[in-house]
């Protein structure tokens, strides 16, 4: 399952890249299709998570926090796409994106499981 988890989550970050390149490039009706493909990858991102985290006995501190930063790395993509698509500012987001992305990606690798 952590194959699963790694790729799908890597796969949601390629498809972030494409939906921002389309988006800035001004072809809306791609960038709408990869980021609804995006979305998708969202939901099987959690599903393989919680399937990885159902074989714990207990959920240590560190596990919740990577939860809580996976989370919210997601959210923050979302808001940098919708953002981007309304001509607002992405800067803030920018900067949280990376931090979350980071603490996430150095907890997962960092966790046994």
């Amino acid at each position: 399952m952590t194959h699963a988890h790694i790729t799908s989550w890597a796969l949601a970050l390629i498809l972030f890249f494409v939906a921002l390149y389309l988006q800035k490039s001004g072809k809306e009706k791609g960038a709408k299709i990869v980021q609804m493909v995006l979305r998708v990858f969202y939901i099987l991102i959690l599903i393989t998570g919680i399937q990885l985290i159902m074989g714990l006995a207990s959920l240590p501190f560190s596990y919740i926090a990577k939860i809580v930063f996976g989370i919210l790395s997601i959210g923050f993509v979302e808001m940098v796409l919708v953002r981007g698509k309304k001509g607002k500012s992405t800067t803030l987001f920018w900067v949280l994106l990376l931090v979350s992305l980071a603490i996430t990606i150095y907890l997962g690798f960092s966790l046994p499981v």
